[in-house]
């Protein structure tokens, strides 16, 4: 049985993984959604990677999976412990020592989400409805209200304090259907920082919600 560590995005929500947890224990392994301190103005990433290794404890089997700003949390934390693999999904794929703060304009994000939107016909003004909940089941989207809260600025400016990426086998999952990240942004941040292919998945932004048996189906599949 493997143990998938499932790290949030924004917020650090871990009712985000609410559809992927049944699904990996249908499949047999073992997941633990990390809810992190995202509405805490004194928690930065250290914080963040305690949380993460807390939950993990001595449990050695582990595949470690960052979604979105879970990506600096999931990094920083595999180059502590032992994993099996880390999966990226929508990630902000860091390099050592930056912040995720700094990621958005050394990456071009900003102006790759303007690009897509002008070009796919969708408003380019950031609105939850149009970048994050466009493809998720309105039901679902609701059932998650409760549990939603905002993201301090304090984790943006913690670096991600690793000397290289950890020696784990890598691999990135980008959505098809990702408005925040459109696929070529992350096929073109994978290459130039990992050297690697993204798996392209149907799916947005929050692919967890949206297209669950896709997302499992991908992580039971790479082991």
């Amino acid at each position: 049985m493997t143990t998938f560590v499932l790290v949030p995005g924004a917020g650090g929500v871990a009712w985000y993984w609410s559809r992927v947890e049944p699904l990996l224990r249908e499949a047999g392994h073992e997941p633990i959604a990390v809810d992190l301190p995202g509405d805490d103005p004194a928690a930065g990433l250290p914080q963040y990677v305690q949380r993460t290794l807390d939950a993990i404890g001595g449990r050695r089997d582990v595949v470690m999976v960052g979604q979105s700003l879970g990506a600096f949390t999931a990094v920083a934390a595999a180059a502590r412990t032992s994993v099996r693999a880390l999966v990226l999904v929508n990630g902000m794929i860091p390099l050592p020592g930056e912040t995720a703060g700094d990621w958005w304009g050394n990456t071009g994000s900003g102006e790759a989400r303007v690009a897509a939107a002008q070009a796919h016909g969708y408003p380019a003004e950031f609105e939850l409805s149009t970048y994050f909940l466009h493809d998720v089941d309105p039901e679902v989207a609701a059932e998650g209200e409760p549990y939603q809260r905002p993201e301090s600025d304090a984790v943006f400016g913690s670096p991600c304090d690793i000397d290289a990426w950890p020696d784990v086998p890598t691999s990135v999952v980008a959505g098809a259907d990702d408005r925040f990240f459109p696929v070529t942004f992350q096929q073109r941040v994978a290459r130039e920082r990992l050297g690697v292919e993204p798996t392209v998945l149907p799916g947005g932004h929050l692919i967890a919600l949206s297209q669950p048996r896709a997302l499992t189906g991908h992580l039971v599949g790479a082991l």
